[in-house]
């Protein structure tokens, strides 16, 4: 039986979130620029809306600028548009983020390919997605950039690990592999139509479940000693009634398997606002040269 670490994301993303705080006061003592972040939200979804009052919590904590939007959900999509332009030319935002589901009457690709790319926060634009792509510097999606931390906080240099990627969003599973790759890792993406799918994932040093379906990934396909870094964050029945978090690996078959293992939740959940917080500090010295 190997002792299985647990890889604390809650207790990393608090370090990150008070060196971004120290570093937005001393860009604020140099350019006199307070970065600001702006939040589009449409309708009422729960979730989506107590995410949107966490980074606004924190967007302040770190010394930024939160400004908000909340819209009703029959919004029109000329409308959402026009906000977003908006936000474009306001210099006072440096970052901006419409809050994903949108209503199903609104083309979400259409709203993102209009936000500025060098204020897309998110790196869900389809320049960023080049960029990232090609090697050139860009704004990376919050989740796959707070993994990728928390991998080479763990293991340090990724150089010649096998990585697999269970997955293949253009939100996580991509740009996580890109991610990989820029890391001198040896990326594998894998999905729900891979031949013989535990195989490939016993071959994994690095092992990311990123698929969006609870404790899919079993203990047995593990390979002893592996990383593995649980991106899924599902609601389950509880047998007594009620509702649990489960991920995308079966947490409690991985326990004396795998070397090092993110727990849902506590792991990645945490990384993904600080990054967010880490992006609009970038975009900001950028914009501002």
């Amino acid at each position: 039986m190997i002792e299985t670490r647990l890889i604390d994301g809650k207790a990393f993303a608090e370090t990150l979130r008070a060196r971004i705080a120290t570093e937005v006061a001393a860009f604020r003592q140099a350019t006199g620029v307070t970065p600001g972040l702006a939040v589009v939200l449409l309708g009422e979804d729960p979730a989506s809306a107590v995410y949107v009052r966490n980074k606004g919590r924190q967007t302040i904590e770190a010394g930024m600028a939160s400004f908000e939007h909340r819209l009703p959900a029959e919004t029109s999509q000329d409308d959402v548009l026009a906000l977003v332009r908006a936000l474009n030319a306001d210099p006072a935002v440096h970052g901006i983020l419409v809050q994903l589901p949108l209503p199903a009457h609104i083309d979400a690709q259409a709203v993102l390919a209009t936000i500025d790319p060098a204020k897309d926060v998110d790196g869900f634009h389809v320049v960023n997605a080049g960029r990232l792509a090609v090697g050139l510097d860009a704004l990376v999606p919050c989740t796959p950039l707070g993994c990728v931390m928390l991998l080479k906080d763990t293991l340090g240099s990724l150089a010649g690990l096998e990585a697999v990627v269970v997955g293949r969003s253009n939100i996580v599973g991509k740009p996580l592999a890109q991610l990989l790759l820029r890391e001198d890792a040896t990326v594998t993406i894998a999905h729900s139509r891979t031949r013989d799918l535990p195989a490939v994932c016993r071959r994994a040093d690095i092992l990311i479940g990123a698929v969006g379906r609870p404790e899919m990934i079993k203990g047995d396909w593990i390979k002893p000693g592996a990383t593995v870094i649980d991106v899924g964050i599902n609601r389950v029945p509880k047998p007594d009634g009620g509702t649990r978090l489960v991920g995308d690996v079966a947490f409690e078959e991985a326990q004396g398997i795998a070397g090092a293992i993110t727990p849902v939740p506590g792991g990645v959940g945490p990384m993904t606002i600080a990054c967010l917080l880490a992006n609009t500090l970038t975009a900001a010295k950028r914009l501002v040269g």
